[in-house]
Parts: structure tokens; C-alpha cells; sequence
């Protein structure tokens, strides 16, 4: 063995010594969080806490309306952004090419990853709250969270779309077929299951976002929240911000609130394990 071959050999498994110390970093940090929440979060989950509507200065009773509108804003969200994505990225990717006006918007895609959630929040309230007029609604948070979740849906399908091997569509257009039937029956079918990707990614944020919702949809307090989509909604990011901070027995609520902690990492775990196993179910028939 010569000494570059032995020198590379060498480097590459520090390399990959650093990639597996800094993945076990992040399990164990992922580990620890998920203990903590459960060592401290557990005692307070019962039939009670999942079932009613929090009582008495939110000191007693559940946290059934916090659930019920983090589910509705989040999965709202997603029929409105996952769409709306897709369509942006088959443009792009299929359409527009590399031309100036795809780049530019490419551009403003992955710049729009980057801007913190406080300002989607602000957004939400100045458009779609006070201009458009639709009030602190559910409406308005799942609105102003399908825009925040918006730029990683495109990337993602953008993605999906590139991994679609060149042949497929050459296959379909010898045949006969249109652009649009190509990338509608061919195309689309082939790459759907890596869009999912990027649904469950938007699914997960918007599950947890805080900022967005407190501008824009959620309330210290509604006993008719989710009935209709101008009505304002309880979720569960800002009903642990709200205990936190701004009760009035924050010690008495402590318990409550790591409750309410692991009630939505589960209910976050939930939601992108279904949508993970739908994928893979797509994958698979899609193999056979």
C-alpha cells in the first residue's frame, strides 16, 4: 500500500469518526430532552388532562382544545402549502429550467427558509389579520403557517422532481404523450413519495411553532375554538408559553406544563410517523 492510499484511508476514517462522535451527539441530546419531558411531564397525563378543557386560571382540568387546534392549524397548513408547493416546484424544475426568472426565484425561495418565524408572524398579523380581515383566527394561522412552511415543501419537491431519472420522461414523450400528461402520470407519481419528505418536515414545524400562531390564531382561552374557521383557536406552543409566563400561579401550573411538553412531542412523533408509513406504503407499491 502506498502512502497517499494509506494517508487517505487514514483521513477518511477521522472523518467518519467525527460524522458517527457528532450523530451520537445529537441522539443523546435528542435522549436526554425526551427523558427529562417524560420524568417530569408524566406524573400530570391522565384521562382528565386529555380530555377536558383547562379550569380555575388554567391550574386544573385539560388541555383537550390546545390539542384539537394544534391539529387542525398544522394539518390545515399542510393542504394549503403542500399544493401550492408541489405546483411551484414542477414549474421550476419542469418548466422554467434554468432561465434568470428561475433563479431569481430560487433565490427568493431559499431565502424565505431562512427568515426566523417572528417575522412570518408579523406577516400573518399585518396581512392576513388586520388587511385581509380575517381576525386572530385559525384561518389566519393556518394561512400564515402554510407560508412559513411553504420554501422547505418546494425545495424538497424541487428535489424529488431531479431524482425522477431523464428516461421516463423521454419514455412517455416517445410514446406520444403530452408534457402535462408526462409530468402528471409519470413524473409526479415517481417523485411523490420524496415530496412527502418535505410534508412531513412542514407538518413537524408548524406542529411546533409558537411565534406564528400567538400573532395570528391562538387565544389564552376559548371554549369554541375549531368550530369555524374565523374563530380564534387554543394550541398547544402557546398554551406552554402561556403557563410559563404569563399565569398567575406559574408554580402551581409547572407540572401542566412539562404535560403539555410531552403531550405535543408525542402528538408531533404521531403525526410524522403516519405520514412517514404513508410514504413508505407509496414507495413500496410503487416498486411493485
Amino acid at each position: 500500500m502506498s502512502a497517499s492510499t494509506r494517508s487517505r484511508r487514514i483521513w477518511e476514517t477521522c472523518m467518519f469518526s467525527l460524522l458517527r462522535l457528532a450523530a451520537c451527539i445529537n441522539i443523546a441530546a435528542l435522549l436526554c430532552v425526551c427523558a427529562f419531558l417524560v420524568w417530569n411531564g408524566l406524573p400530570a397525563i391522565s384521562w382528565e388532562f386529555l380530555t377536558e378543557a383547562p379550569r380555575k386560571a388554567m391550574t386544573q382540568g385539560g388541555i383537550l382544545p390546545c390539542i384539537t387546534g394544534t391539529m387542525l392549524l398544522a394539518v390545515g397548513s399542510l393542504a394549503v402549502s403542500f399544493p401550492l408547493g408541489v405546483a411551484s416546484a414542477v414549474y421550476l424544475h419542469e418548466y422554467a429550467g434554468k432561465s434568470r426568472l428561475a433563479g431569481y426565484i430560487r433565490l427568493g425561495v431559499n431565502n424565505l427558509a431562512g427568515v426566523p418565524s417572528i417575522v412570518f408572524g408579523l406577516f400573518g398579523m399585518s396581512f392576513f389579520v388586520i388587511t385581509c380581515g380575517f381576525g386572530i383566527s385559525l384561518l389566519s394561522g393556518i394561512l400564515t403557517l402554510a407560508v412559513l412552511t411553504l420554501p422547505v415543501i418546494i425545495g424538497t419537491a424541487e428535489e424529488a422532481l431531479r431524482q425522477v431519472p431523464a428516461t421516463y420522461r423521454e419514455a412517455s414523450l416517445a410514446l406520444g404523450a403530452t408534457q402535462s400528461q408526462t409530468i402528471a402520470q409519470v413524473v409526479l407519481p415517481a417523485a411523490l413519495p420524496g415530496m412527502l419528505t418535505g410534508a412531513i418536515l412542514g407538518l413537524a414545524r408548524a406542529s411546533g411553532e409558537t411565534a406564528v400562531i400567538m400573532f395570528t390564531a391562538a387565544v389564552f382561552y376559548t371554549k369554541t375554538g375549531g368550530h369555524s374557521l374565523f374563530s380564534p383557536v387554543m394550541a398547544l406552543p402557546n398554551h406552554i408559553y402561556v403557563l410559563a409566563t404569563s399565569g398567575t400561579e406559574i408554580a402551581m401550573t409547572m407540572p401542566l406544563q412539562y404535560g403539555t411538553a410531552l403531550v405535543l412531542l408525542c402528538l408531533v412523533i404521531s403525526m410524522n410517523a403516519i405520514a412517514i408509513i404513508v410514504r413508505d406504503r407509496m414507495q413500496r407499491s410503487r416498486k411493485a
